[in-house]
């Protein structure tokens, strides 16, 4: 059975193209919820609504989780609130930013 560890753990592997750093990293990935079916939900945000990033974002995200054995179906959900600021960035991740 898949689980959300092993989910985030992919996810990890998803870069925003133009920042060049993880989706997980960046706070991005809200919510992730494994069914017992093997469906899985994700709920992320964009760096920002106009994101010209975000189709090729949620694609790699779902391609990423949709090569777990035992997932069958993926679904990403792009959710506003709350809105996506650089303190939801990785605390470590921030400070080699310098922010």
């Amino acid at each position: 059975m898949v689980t959300e560890d092993a989910v985030r753990k992919v996810l990890r592997q998803v870069k925003d193209p133009e920042l060049n750093l993880s989706i997980v990293d960046l706070g991005l990935v809200y919510d992730v919820s494994v069914q017992e079916d093997g469906d899985v939900e994700i709920r992320m945000s964009l760096t920002s609504p106009g994101c010209p990033s975000g189709p090729e974002i949620v694609g790699d995200a779902q391609r990423a989780v949709k090569g777990l054995d035992g997932v069958k179906e993926v679904n990403v959900e792009i959710v506003w609130e709350p809105y996506w600021t650089p303190e939801r960035i990785d605390p470590r991740v921030r400070g080699y930013l310098g922010l």
